[in-house]
């Protein structure tokens, strides 16, 4: 494990069990909300990848771990990813919330052995999505949609739902429409975002 994660993280007991092991790290470092909200996300992207065909066990794995970078505070996430060796780009510079999708996947190596490509690449993208999506990219991205953090229903949430029921990928393109249209209010444009968007419109 890199240093410092070890520095700015409380140790946790590693047992056997992903799924508490995540919840016991996050709620250690005082992100008892975070915690609850990936294991829902867990539970929706395996709900989402048994009605889509993915790999219903990889998909929970994800939506556990996509937002553990929750433990390392917004100010702080550029100095660490950089530290870790993650390419930082303008947008996340300036909105370094967004590059907690990143940070989270090297995390979930480092701190928990995951190492299988496609969850990592999941949990990496699943803010934004990306050019040249998977399915499981797809059913994370769509989950933590979803299962969304606020309070009270996501603004998006019948229009993703009615387009669901066409495909996933129109699913996923409803929310990337649905923040295309409000750009103007976003912090940033993310490259992937916008690349996403101008994929998916074509295909869908």
């Amino acid at each position: 494990m890199h240093p410092i994660l070890t520095e700015r993280t409380k140790p946790f007991s590693r047992t056997n069990r992903l799924r508490d092991d995540i919840r016991s790290f996050l709620s250690l470092n005082g992100c008892e909300k975070t915690a609850e909200h990936c294991m829902n996300v867990g539970t929706e992207a395996r709900r989402i990848a048994l009605r889509f065909g993915a790999d219903p066990e990889a998909a929970e794995t994800a939506g556990w771990l996509h937002d553990i970078s929750a433990v390392i505070p917004n100010g702080d996430r550029i100095a660490v990813s950089r530290e870790l060796g993650i390419e930082v780009l303008p947008e996340e510079e300036a909105f370094p919330m967004i590059v907690h999708q990143k940070l989270s996947a090297v995390m979930a190596e480092q701190l928990f052995g995951v190492t299988d490509a496609a969850i990592l690449d999941a949990v990496g993208c699943h803010t934004t999505l990306r050019a040249g999506s998977t399915l499981l990219d797809q059913v994370l991205f769509v989950a933590d949609k979803i299962a969304w953090d606020q309070p009270g229903t996501p603004p998006y949430i019948r229009e993703l739902q009615e387009q669901l029921n066409r495909s996933l990928m129109h699913g996923a393109f409803a929310y990337i429409d649905y923040l295309w249209e409000r750009k103007h209010t976003l912090k940033v444009v993310h490259p992937w975002l916008k690349e996403a968007y101008e994929e998916l419109r074509h295909r869908v």
